[in-house]
């Protein structure tokens, strides 16, 4: 059996996540039905992240066992052939035998977009969030320093996660601007995220931004770990997973978007 690489781009507004389900359409159940067409005995797919439901990916990186000695430039070709067009195999390398897209994983990069701007123009309104409202975006980009380094993310985490603990290290957290647009895009950086946990970083951060809370009451928040004493969850549809790192080769950050 050869372990095959697999990255993967799509819009997840039609999709209910990364993850298989009895009921809706997977991103995961739509690549193993295009696989198996061209390997029947191929095995299962694990993701480097399991994206929720109307969240976005430029660069989920999966890994699968195959039987097949098609090429894999082959590969690719034969999966988008099948595919929906808002799933698309990017790439697929030879991976090693030991392989896995999750555990192998050192750091995932998740991007938010907010349209800080009075109309929301149509072609956005699937992958950004409209806020209209002015923001402080200093205070903002004050509050999201707070989030980085390692701490117990549990106030970030929403109820429903299987993890054993809620301590991440976040390396990297930005709220950057895009000039001559009204696009906010918070970049985070870290070794493992919790259930929401980008999405409640957000909606923390805006606590700030519209008055509500000062820059410093992010780290009381953290130090809380009460769900309960952070921001709410912002609707998923603004979030994108942005990359992901392996020691082979850490990628850098991709393109804006």
């Amino acid at each position: 059996m050869r372990v095959l690489r697999l990255t993967v781009a799509y819009d997840g507004t039609s999709y209910v996540g990364w993850q298989r389900q009895a009921e809706g359409r997977s991103i995961q159940g739509v690549l193993e039905d295009a696989l198996w067409h061209l390997d029947p005995a191929c095995g299962p797919l694990h993701a480097a992240g399991r994206t929720d439901a109307g969240v976005h990916a430029l660069a989920q990186v999966v890994s699968v066992g195959v039987h097949t000695a098609v090429r894999v430039d082959a590969v690719r070709r034969a999966l988008n052939v099948r595919l929906p067009p808002d799933v698309r195999v990017m790439q697929v390398v030879e991976a090693a035998d030991t392989f896995h897209a999750r555990y192998d994983a050192l750091a995932k990069t998740y991007r938010y977009r907010v349209w800080n701007g009075p109309v929301l123009p149509p072609v956005e309104h699937r992958y950004a969030w409209h806020v209209p409202q002015p923001l402080d975006i200093v205070a903002m980009q004050e509050a999201a320093r707070h989030i980085e380094g390692t701490h117990d993310f549990a106030a970030f985490q929403s109820s429903g996660g299987d993890v054993t603990s809620t301590v991440r290290t976040v390396f990297s957290a930005r709220l950057l601007t895009t000039e001559d647009t009204p696009l906010l895009r918070y970049e985070v950086r870290g070794d493992g995220f919790l259930r929401h946990m980008v999405r409640a970083m957000v909606g923390t951060l805006l606590e700030v931004g519209t008055g509500r809370r000062p820059a410093a009451w992010v780290a009381d928040a953290i130090a809380s770990r009460s769900r309960g004493r952070a921001g709410q969850n912002v609707p998923p549809h603004g979030l994108w997973l942005v990359s992901v790192e392996y020691p082979e080769d850490p990628s850098g950050t991709a393109p804006p978007v």
